[in-house]
């Protein structure tokens, strides 16, 4: 089954929720915040996409961090700890289904392509 990541409040979440139920597809939502987030899982998401990709230096939490901080953020470990100790700078949403690559973000293209494949 395909499982959502990401935090329930998010607009973007609620879009990309919207839209898989629109399109009846079915999938099980995990929320950063409320399910919780293991080094383990984050670390398989980093294999595939890449910290870079993962990490949302466009949002709130990463601008309302210190720069020191933002400057110390330079490989996968210092990202890793960081996502974990704070899961609303993880990009998202993002969707990920057995034996298919996962799909980081959201757009209404990329979600249709996503499930004609499911």
């Amino acid at each position: 089954m395909t499982t959502m990541y990401g935090i329930k409040n998010c607009d973007t979440i609620k879009k990309a929720r919207r839209w898989l139920e629109e399109h009846q597809v079915e999938y099980r939502f995990h929320d950063y915040r409320v399910d919780g987030l293991d080094d383990e899982l984050l670390r398989t998401f980093i294999a595939e996409l890449g910290w870079e990709a993962l990490l949302n230096t466009r949002g709130t939490t990463w601008r309302k961090l210190d720069e020191s901080v933002r400057a110390g953020i330079n490989n996968a470990d210092a990202a890793a700890a960081l996502m974990l100790e704070m899961p609303a700078i993880i990009k998202r949403p993002l969707l990920c289904a057995p034996g298919k690559p996962m799909l980081l973000g959201f757009s209404d293209s990329s979600y249709q392509q996503f499930a004609s494949e499911v």
